[in-house]
């Protein structure tokens, strides 16, 4: 799936999904809005709905405009009111027909639906896989020319790959082993990206050049075939089909205290009906605390759950997903919930 695919499909948001939600603007919303480079469509919803994911519900689309899926800085998208229901639509809609090919050349110009340089190191990496993926993965036994650790441009040994010449690997190293909270059941294991390898020769050990690394690699590191590119971007925020109920438990960039455009793990994943683009809320667990003023001194009584944000996942593998914090209202932490809206 291509950039140019992926801006072109940008406003096309819940198209299989009809909320049963009231339509609910910002009390302040603007009329009209004209967008600026840097924009994404999540940000220019946030100025006109309550809801983002609602967008859809209420754009309206030229019919005749060669792509009428496409907003550009300069485009002005204005509010109105068609018996008495809120649309949005472009104020300008004939530039719009007089450069139909224009636009469509210039695709990749088109705003984001969200922030992709906040995901797109991690789109391919950290992978979720089973403990067996891990124990009957290739390893690295040694390096070439006496290294002690090896990078870009090096030759490692691995035991043993007996496929065909050219194919693509993945050098991982074992990270956090996911467990669910109420059964202590394993979810999975990450699979850390830690370089590219091309297989040059075959055999017990075969040979691999590494192409391209983030880190160092070190004997007993794990090689996994290469996932083959980029994760195709073609998601839009939605709501999920069935009711989720998960929690947070892993956060990729190791601070304890999320906000916006973090990187968290859920324990829910494509078992539970989770696809890229489902956007969940997230619910802040209310603490327990002592009432020193009641009758039964020093009670413990648990504060409510508040409403903390709202995620949106980009990678669901079997039983975690990777998601991206788009709202964040109040301060998020690991062990905080999240919910289908």
């Amino acid at each position: 799936m291509t950039f140019r695919t992926f801006f072109g499909l940008c406003i096309i948001i819940f198209s299989n999904i009809l909320w049963a939600e009231e339509i609910k603007l910002n009390a302040s919303h603007p009329g009209k809005y004209t967008v600026k480079q840097g924009d994404t469509l999540w940000n220019i919803s946030k100025k006109f709905l309550q809801n983002p994911w609602q967008w859809s519900e209420i754009w309206q689309q030229n019919g005749k405009i060669e792509n009428p899926n496409l907003i550009f800085p300069g485009d002005i998208v204005a509010l109105t009111f068609v018996n008495g229901k809120p649309r949005l639509g472009l104020a300008n809609p004939k530039q719009n027909l007089l450069a139909p090919r224009m636009r469509e050349i210039s695709a990749q110009e088109a705003i984001k639906v969200i922030p992709i340089e906040a995901i797109e190191s991690f789109l391919t990496s950290p992978r979720i896989v089973s403990k067996k993926d891990l124990k009957m993965a290739p390893y690295v036994v040694d390096f070439a020319k006496e290294h002690l650790l090896a990078g870009a441009g090096d030759r490692i040994y691995v035991r043993s790959i007996s496929q065909n010449k050219g194919l693509n690997f993945t050098v991982v190293r074992e990270g956090n082993e996911f467990l669910q909270t109420e059964s202590n059941e394993t979810l999975g294991y990450e699979a850390i990206y830690l370089a590219d390898a091309v297989l040059e020769k075959t055999g017990d050990p075969a040979t691999l050049e590494i192409t391209n690394s983030r880190s160092v690699i070190r004997k007993g590191d794990k090689l996994l075939p290469s996932e083959g590119g980029q994760i195709a971007l073609n998601f839009f925020p939605k709501t999920p089909d069935v009711q989720i109920k998960g929690e947070i438990i892993s956060v990729l960039d190791g601070v304890s205290q999320l906000g916006q455009h973090n990187i968290v793990a859920i324990n829910k994943g494509s078992s539970e009906g989770l696809k890229p683009g489902h956007t969940l809320k997230i619910m802040k667990r209310g603490k327990t605390i002592n009432d020193s003023y009641g009758e039964l001194r020093n009670e413990k009584i648990n504060l409510p759950n508040e409403e903390a944000g709202v995620l949106m996942i980009f990678r669901a593998f079997n039983k975690i997903s990777y998601g991206i914090i788009m709202t964040a209202v109040d301060a998020i932490h690991i062990n905080d919930y999240v919910i289908s809206p």
